[in-house]
């Protein structure tokens, strides 16, 4: 009752409905424009510099808080890609939700990458690597995946076809609408067991 009386749980809401506003902000604002200032993400978020600064001290916590946000959304979001069935066949649909999930988030990744180290960006994706790497041993063990390079390996493959196509895309040389297809042509070329022949696209879920 006490706390209540001092107003301290009011002040605590008030600072939940901030740090959403500013990570809301700082998504949809980092999402137009990589280089977008504090200032500006305070503005859409209605909040003064001041305020956002005490929530996030500088505008790389602030990148990584959104950045860490909007790949847990993305993690929820692909918990209901279907993954059963021919490994392939999966990988084709997870490369296809994810790489949609990519396509959006390709301006905040130019934005982490830009004030995050590398180890600290694969280490907000592991979660997200443990779907990836739990189909690629199943996909091993089925003998449609090869087996001769880390399963840690194929999937570190399958992130960097992934974040190729964002460059390529920003640098104008593919469009949206392609790239899944190149994605999963050429992820599957690589993770194809030597000697097999290498599937394509229309021989998937046949």
């Amino acid at each position: 009752m006490a706390a209540t009386q001092s107003g301290v749980p009011a002040k605590r809401a008030d600072a939940q409905r901030n740090i959403a506003a500013i990570l809301e902000a700082a998504l949809e604002t980092l999402g137009r424009n990589p280089e977008a200032s504090v200032s500006e993400i305070a503005k859409a978020a209605g909040v003064g510099r001041v305020t956002l600064y005490g929530h996030f001290p500088s505008r790389a916590e602030l990148v990584e808080a959104a950045f860490a946000r909007a790949i847990e959304d993305g993690h929820d979001a692909l918990d209901g890609v279907d993954l059963s069935g021919d490994p392939r066949d999966a990988l084709s649909r997870l490369i296809e939700s994810s790489w949609h999930l990519v396509d959006r988030s390709r301006s905040l990744l130019l934005a982490a990458q830009s004030v995050l180290p590398p180890g600290r960006i694969r280490t907000l994706h592991a979660e997200p690597a443990e779907r990836a790497e739990r189909l690629v041993e199943r996909g091993r063990t089925e003998g449609q995946f090869r087996t001769d390079l880390p399963t840690t390996w194929l999937v570190g493959i399958l992130h960097s076809v992934m974040h190729s196509a964002a460059d390529e895309i920003n640098a104008g040389r593919l469009t949206p609408d392609k790239a899944a297809a190149y994605i999963t042509a050429t992820v599957l070329a690589a993770f194809t067991p030597p000697g097999q022949p290498v599937p394509k696209s229309g021989e998937l879920e046949a």
